[in-house]
């Protein structure tokens, strides 16, 4: 956690090279004040026409074309190739939140990565955002004002247990984890409350709840410590 490059005080844009729709894409840059691309995700920025403000990677995708149109000082090579290049931006940002773009979509081996990248940073809040979802790790205790018969899929990464209030199926009493019982296409009878015992816990939810799941996460007041 000493290796940052990228300090913000607003929410950062994180984009990945698994592409995914470009007007979403566009929807988020125009919402960000900072983006940071990860290798190749710089070149999907490009192709909209931008450049992101800071490039983090191996740099063993991106393009030589839209390497050389970044600014002096905006390329953070990263050499080691024990990690992701998302685990390589995500530990390069301090930022009270990050929204990344680009990495569910593409190889379901870079999706699985990336899910393993949420459950190892726990302490951190990261809205991950599809064609279709949003994937969230959850922290403590969460509020989401969903509306009754929305889809709240839970997906442990590890053994956890928890309480709710307003899911169709509690996960009261029961231990969660991939190899057993996991929680995914429950819904909402109304507002939902999720109470978790441990981190690992993903929540993943309709694409058009990502405002409601970033609002939720900047007011739940609190995270996991770090791994």
């Amino acid at each position: 956690m000493n290796n940052a490059i990228v300090f913000s005080q607003a929410p950062v844009l994180l984009v990945g090279g698994a592409g995914g729709d470009n007007r979403q894409l566009m929807q988020l840059l125009d919402e960000a004040d900072m983006v940071v691309a990860a290798d190749s995700g710089a070149d999907w920025v490009r192709s909209v026409g931008r450049l992101p403000n800071v490039l983090i990677g191996d740099l063993d995708s991106v393009s030589a074309v839209t390497r050389a149109a970044m600014p002096p000082g905006a390329v953070h090579h990263i050499s080691e190739q024990d990690s992701t290049d998302f685990d390589k931006a995500v530990r390069s940002i301090r930022a009270p939140m990050i929204v990344g773009i680009g990495f569910l979509g593409g190889q379901i081996d870079h999706l699985l990565a990336a899910m393993t990248v949420l459950a190892r940073y726990p302490d951190r809040a990261i809205v991950l955002v599809g064609d279709h979802d949003v994937v969230a790790h959850l922290p403590p205790q969460i509020d989401l004002p969903v509306a009754a018969a929305t889809r709240v899929s839970l997906y442990p990464m590890r053994a956890v247990t928890g309480q709710s209030d307003g899911l169709h199926w509690p996960i009261d009493g029961f231990e969660m984890s991939p190899g057993t019982r996991v929680g995914t296409s429950n819904r909402a009878d109304g507002p939902v409350s999720l109470s978790m015992k441990g981190p690992g816990m993903l929540i993943i939810l309709p694409l058009s709840e990502r405002h409601l799941l970033q609002r939720a996460l900047v007011q739940c007041g609190g995270s996991w410590p770090a791994l």
